[in-house]
């Protein structure tokens, strides 16, 4: 049979038994460990694959940049500080010193931006090169956020501009960290994730963790430049903007202190009302969840 990604990692969560130093396993942007008396651990990995990442001809220096800024930003959705990762490479026999030396660059240099330590990894042989990134990263428990607590009534936000990035900004784009930390530090973030498989497959899972339903404003959608057009800027991800939920008190406050122009384009509403878009004639639409998915075949 066919069996999608999701529905994939969904049987094997119910089959994982986890013990009570796990305060949040398989389900997140991020695992949440017990740690110490203020602060949780964040855990999360990420892997890359020639083929399906990247090509065989983007630029090495690039593909390292993401294999770690992908981590980067599954840390920033929970509200984090990354601070370690390990890098595992796999790659062909006669991939070449020198490209091997440009992957790495890449994954160095955005460490050293963000203070990440590299402490460890793996190298393998294997078919096309595919890059494996495990992340810890640290967050007050008052500064946790999950996709598991949005509030019928609360506000729907993304960070940036959507659509477009498959032609250079998977590659290249800037991990939230810094509007995150600005979020948690001064408003009640009520639910976030970050967008790489699309704004409504993406939203569609915290609306699925918190039980609720979601109405987005075709005008209020930021759709950039390179974007072709409202499906793409719905569907298509690698965006790694950060989508987020507030109350509308929280909002009107954010909206007044806004120096990362962080954009309002819909509101959570009950269950019952699923996920619809009013587009710009006032219509009204379901919508069925489309992103990008890895599907397996499993006999």
């Amino acid at each position: 049979m066919n069996i999608n990604e999701f529905a994939l990692i969904n049987k094997f969560r119910k089959a994982i038994k986890l013990d009570s130093s796990v305060v949040r396993g398989s389900g997140d942007d991020c695992a949440v460990i017990k740690f110490d008396r203020h602060r949780y651990l964040l855990f999360t990995c990420d892997m890359i694959v020639q083929g399906v990442d990247f090509t065989a001809q983007t630029k090495p220096e690039l593909i390292g940049r993401k294999a770690l800024a992908v981590s980067l930003s599954d840390i920033a959705a929970c509200g984090g500080i990354p601070r370690y990762a390990t890098v595992a490479l796999g790659a062909p026999r006669n991939i070449g010193l020198k490209k091997i030396n440009s992957i790495a660059k890449g994954v160095f240099s955005l460490a050293k931006k963000y203070k990440v330590n590299i402490v460890g990894g793996d190298l393998s042989r294997a078919d096309k090169i595919v890059l494996d990134v495990s992340m810890l990263g640290v967050v007050e428990k008052k500064s946790l956020v999950l996709r598991s607590n949005a509030q019928v009534g609360d506000i729907i936000f993304v960070s940036g501009a959507l659509g477009g990035s498959r032609l250079g900004k998977h590659l290249t784009f800037t991990p939230r960290i810094k509007e995150a930390r600005y979020l948690v530090k001064n408003f009640k973030i009520n639910s976030m994730i970050d967008i790489s498989d699309g704004l409504v497959l993406d939203l569609s899972h915290i609306l699925e963790e918190s039980s609720v339903g979601a109405v987005l404003y075709e005008n209020r959608i930021p759709i950039a430049k390179l974007a072709a057009g409202l499906k793409n800027a719905l569907s298509e991800g690698e965006d790694f903007e950060l989508l987020f939920t507030l109350s509308p008190g929280e909002a009107k406050r954010l909206i007044r202190n806004n120096p990362f122009h962080f954009k309002p384009i819909g509101e959570i509403v009950l269950k019952k009302y699923g996920l619809r878009l009013i587009d710009k004639k006032a219509q009204e639409k379901n919508i069925i969840p489309e992103g990008f998915q890895h599907f397996f075949k499993v006999k």
